[in-house]
């Protein structure tokens, strides 16, 4: 091999046979010397010797070598990394000038080089594992329900480490309670339902002994748990990390992370399995205690609301009450319907202003005023002025916005009034959706009575929808806005209905396919009002009340009125008319009861109050026998000793009758009666 740099001696043997491969280059870039290591790098069948460079390192690729080679010949020593084209091997090329030339050396770097990918890898999954940690803190820290837990160690721990199963338990009575899954099939959850403390699963083994348990192979979960050897087939996993959590010094539950394959847990994944356990059973400790709170809250809210809403015949009607996306407050939003006499229903929706178990008390205070004072038969606005003056015995800190309103089904008239509270939203068959106008009083609390009443006629099959403002009205959304969206949203509900409502007339005749129709109808009305204004995305800090009812008018066969002669012949006239038209009515087992009743309370107006005197009987659900006067004193029942002549007529009234009681009118009372209809009778 030719050299003009060495030729002879223990110099040139040196370079020959040295690890690393070294070429010589002149001027013109020939190579005047090569190594055998140069030789076996370049993978050269022939002496390189006498070539130009660049035709030797064609094949090999190396990028901008000539500008490399340049650069060194003019005094800059050049080093770069080059992957040579088999892919298995690294040389670093070093070139330096020397007045002959430059000089090339090639080092085999390929095992630093991967020592430092390895280092970098290793560096990278820990960097991301620390990022798993911190993520899993943020996202337990966030977590509130036993859920949300389980969503986060899913979310951040099973994927990072290449996991594909999580189970979760609470230790409760020395048995294992699974609260939450992920990765497993219904027959295996059912497999680890209610299991006892003291059995063979590694779980258990590391609850009571407080130290995790790593499996890393089916082969090994059914040595060393012969009794559980189906268990890897079923649940269809074949490595496992069994955790205790601890919190507070206590084994609280624990934490099984499973594997599809099989899988070697290194002393750094087994450190952070314990890590990561701690941060589970500190998150998992307040969750569970969230979840019991907030149950109490729910239990608390449920009991305050009325559990099914009444369906009396006059109305049909659905609700909803969704609480804001707050914590675990409860909320004082509330909605009821109630029966009144002569087949009249009263709705009422109220909110109480703020959160919490105060709040909470003073709506169920109001709900049950205002079933006291519905009771009573006062007109909205009075009802309204009683309500204003409880919570203004609260405290300087109640309010509450509530709208109460009166339907009467014999004439549709509809008659209200609100409190700082939304409009209703009405809708006439076939009509477009309206808000009564008017603007609304004060809230109770912080209103001077007397309340504005508003009145409307209602057509049959008319709809009604009452709502708190958390509907309509959030930190984004002006209340006009929101109103806006109730109606296009409403209406567009509408326009999907399969029929006319009005042309059933479902009150009170509509057999019981129809009013099953009609409920589910309202249900799925109030369904699509919340989730359409109260998507899961948008975040509020109201809760929200719904209430919705359809409305129905008493049909004119099924009413009938008479004027009385104010002298003693009037009960005789009241029982002749009784007795036809409940013959017409097909109710002649009622005409003896319905006579008597109506016999006593005409005797009454004769001999205590003053006319006109009218008489009213209305088949609706009930029977329902009026009386009605001029005068204002209230009939009451009081006590009769055994000498007394009179005084006992209202009692053989409350002892006939299913319900009775006295409402004044514009023109005076009027004291009515409820009798059941017959079986056979009702619609």
């Amino acid at each position: 091999m030719g050299s003009y740099l060495v030729t002879q001696g223990p110099l040139s043997d040196a370079l020959r046979h040295m690890s690393d491969g070294f070429l010589v280059v002149d001027t013109a870039w020939r190579i005047t010397f090569a190594n055998l290591e140069a030789e076996r790098i370049l993978d050269s069948a022939v002496d390189p010797a006498g070539r130009l460079l660049w035709d030797v390192f064609r094949d090999i690729g190396v990028p901008h070598l000539e500008a490399h080679c340049r650069r060194a010949a003019e005094g800059t020593p050049v080093e770069l990394d080059v992957q040579w084209p088999t892919g298995q091997f690294w040389y670093r090329i070093r070139q330096a000038p020397f007045p002959g030339g430059v000089t090339i050396h090639l080092s085999d770097v390929t095992a630093r080089r991967r020592r430092k990918a390895e280092r970098a890898t290793i560096e990278q999954v820990a960097a991301r594992r620390v990022v798993t940690i911190q993520q899993l803190t943020e996202a337990l820290g966030d977590a509130l329900t036993v859920q949300d837990v389980v969503d986060a160690v899913a979310d951040h721990v099973l994927r990072p480490f290449g996991a594909t199963g999580l189970s979760l338990f609470y230790q409760e009575n020395d048995r294992l309670q699974p609260v939450g899954a992920v990765g497993y099939s219904q027959e295996f959850i059912a497999e680890i339902l209610n299991m006892p403390l003291k059995d063979d699963w590694p779980i258990a083994h590391a609850i009571r002994d407080r130290a995790p348990i790593f499996i890393s192979s089916a082969d090994e979960f059914i040595e060393s748990h012969p009794s559980l050897a189906h268990v890897p087939a079923v649940g269809g996993k074949n490595a496992w990390a069994a955790l205790p959590l601890i919190a507070s010094g206590c084994a609280m539950g624990g934490c099984v992370i499973a594997f599809d394959r099989s899988h070697f847990f290194t002393a750094e994944e087994r450190s952070l399995f314990t890590a990561i356990s701690g941060l589970v059973a500190q998150a998992l400790e307040r969750a569970r205690l969230y979840d019991a709170e907030h149950n109490r809250a729910q239990e608390l809210q449920r009991g305050l609301l009325p559990g099914a809403l009444p369906s009396p015949p006059a109305i049909r009607a659905a609700a909803r009450y969704l609480p804001a996306n707050k914590d675990m407050e409860v909320g004082g939003d509330w909605y009821d319907v109630m029966r009144l006499s002569g087949e009249r229903v009263a709705l009422v929706i109220g909110d109480v202003m703020g959160h919490g178990v105060c709040q909470a008390a003073t709506m169920g205070r109001l709900s049950t005023a205002v079933h006291a004072l519905a009771d009573l038969e006062l007109p909205p606005d009075e009802l309204l002025t009683h309500l204003n003056d409880l919570v203004a015995r609260f405290g300087d800190d109640s309010y509450a916005t509530c709208l109460y309103m009166i339907y009467d089904p014999t004439t549709g008239d509809c008659v209200f009034s609100r409190a700082g509270h939304p409009p209703p939203a009405v809708v006439h068959p076939g009509g477009a959706v309206f808000f009564p106008e008017g603007d609304p009083d004060p809230p109770l609390g912080a209103a001077t009575p007397p309340f504005d009443t508003f009145r409307m006629n209602l057509r049959e099959g008319s709809l009604l929808v009452l709502y708190t403002d958390g509907l309509v009205e959030s930190a984004t959304l002006d209340i006009d806005t929101g109103m806006a969206d109730l109606a296009r949203t409403l209406t567009a509900a509408l326009a999907e209905e399969p029929h006319d409502p009005a042309a059933q007339n479902a009150f009170p005749r509509a057999g019981r396919a129809a009013v099953e129709e009609e409920q589910d109808h309202l249900e799925s009305l109030c369904d699509a009002l919340t989730t359409t204004l109260l998507p899961v995305q948008r975040s509020t800090t109201d809760d929200t009340a719904l209430l919705i009812a359809r409305t129905h008018v008493l049909r004119a066969d099924d009413i009938a009125s008479w004027p009385l002669p104010e002298d003693a012949i009037a009960a005789g006239q009241a029982r002749e008319h009784i007795r036809d038209q409940l013959a017409s009515w097909g109710l002649d087992e009622l005409s003896m009861t319905t006579e008597l009743l109506a016999s006593e309370l005409v005797s009454n107006v004769v001999r205590h109050a003053k006319g006109p005197i009218g008489l009213r009987l209305l088949r609706g659900d009930v029977l329902t026998c009026e009386v009605s006067d001029g005068g204002l004193s209230t009939p009451r029942i009081r006590r009769s000793s055994e000498t007394d002549e009179g005084g006992r007529g209202l009692q053989l009234v409350a002892a006939l009758s299913s319900r009775w009681g006295t409402r004044y009118t514009a023109t005076g009372k009027c004291i009515w009666t409820e009798l059941p209809l017959p079986v056979d009778s009702r619609h």
